[in-house]
């Protein structure tokens, strides 16, 4: 594999394949044993994007990785999830002598066709964290976690079966779970990391609602400011919920609201050119949103602080 990529990677036997691992022993999953191999030869960095799901938690590992937009650090336990399509890229420190260790799960979504996972796991906001960042685990998380994967992983050797596919999916359930009440530990014990994107992100409204953006875009999307902090728009908003106990879409709304009282009791301006400026191409929407959020019409607002 050279560095001519991204590199799709198509079928869980392929990617055995590449890692120089025996063939699967079942065609749509897999749980690979970190320490089992050795990280292929890689001729400088590489992008690879799986045609299936991937949950993995290493340790030592001796590859750079940058999980979106984000270096990640392998002294303590890490845990990845991404979906089919995302893109990752890595570097093999080709010098490094530690031998790493966790597992990694692969799951092709035809191994969850017609069950409840199979629209569930679209659910978990996590998979679109690719863009911006991993879940670092305490100890004790870690070892809940190989706990559950080393049940999934005596099964996938166990005999092929008709309770096979119930039994991988049921413990499957139970790590997405585990790693949901990870990951709002994470938005809290990773305070500065937080709090720093909370300011980027009052920061980016301000700069907005004070720019011709606001009456020539209208306002801005969750996603356009999730996308310009290199997040998922999920993964912002649950963030700012956890930290604030406002969404993404809340904080644009309070802005605005805070945008238009300035301009309802500074300016002559009449309501129907605030709404303008504001972005909304219809009075009734701006009088409607201004309402629900204060109790007030903007004409009784304007009176009232008068």
């Amino acid at each position: 594999m050279t560095s001519m990529q991204p590199y799709r990677i198509k079928s869980i036997t392929e990617y055995h394949r590449i890692l120089g691992l025996p063939k699967p022993e079942h065609p749509l999953v897999s749980v690979i044993n970190m320490g089992s191999f050795q990280p292929p030869a890689i001729d400088g960095p590489v992008s690879l994007v799986y045609d299936f799901y991937c949950i993995s938690m290493k340790r030592d590992f001796n590859v750079r990785i940058k999980y979106g937009q984000q270096n990640c650090d392998f002294d303590e336990g890490v845990l990845f999830c991404m979906a089919p399509g995302q893109v990752c890229s890595l570097e093999i420190d080709q010098e490094a002598t530690t031998q790493p260790s966790g597992w990694v799960i692969i799951i092709h979504p035809d191994f969850l066709w017609n069950t409840s996972l199979a629209k569930n796991i679209k659910q978990y906001e996590y998979f679109g964290y690719s863009v911006f960042e991993a879940l670092y685990l305490s100890d004790k998380e870690e070892a809940v976690l190989n706990g559950v994967a080393k049940q999934i992983e005596e099964e996938y050797h166990h005999p092929i079966d008709k309770f096979s596919q119930n039994v991988i999916i049921a413990h499957l359930e139970v790590i997405l779970a585990y790693a949901e009440r990870f990951y709002q530990r994470q938005f809290i014990t990773r305070k500065i990391s937080s709090s720093q994107i909370i300011s980027r992100v009052e920061d980016m409204l301000s700069d907005y609602f004070n720019s011709d953006d606001l009456a020539q875009k209208g306002m801005p999307y969750v996603r356009y400011i999730a996308e310009q902090l290199h997040l998922s728009p999920g993964y912002l908003s649950e963030l700012l919920k956890t930290l604030t106990g406002q969404n993404t879409q809340q904080h644009i709304h309070q802005k605005l609201i805070e945008k238009a009282k300035e301009k309802l009791s500074g300016t002559d301006l009449s309501v129907s050119e605030i709404a303008y400026e504001l972005g909304f191409e219809h009075l009734q929407s701006f009088s409607k949103l201004f309402k629900a959020k204060t109790n007030l019409s903007p004409l009784q607002f304007r009176v009232s602080f008068n």
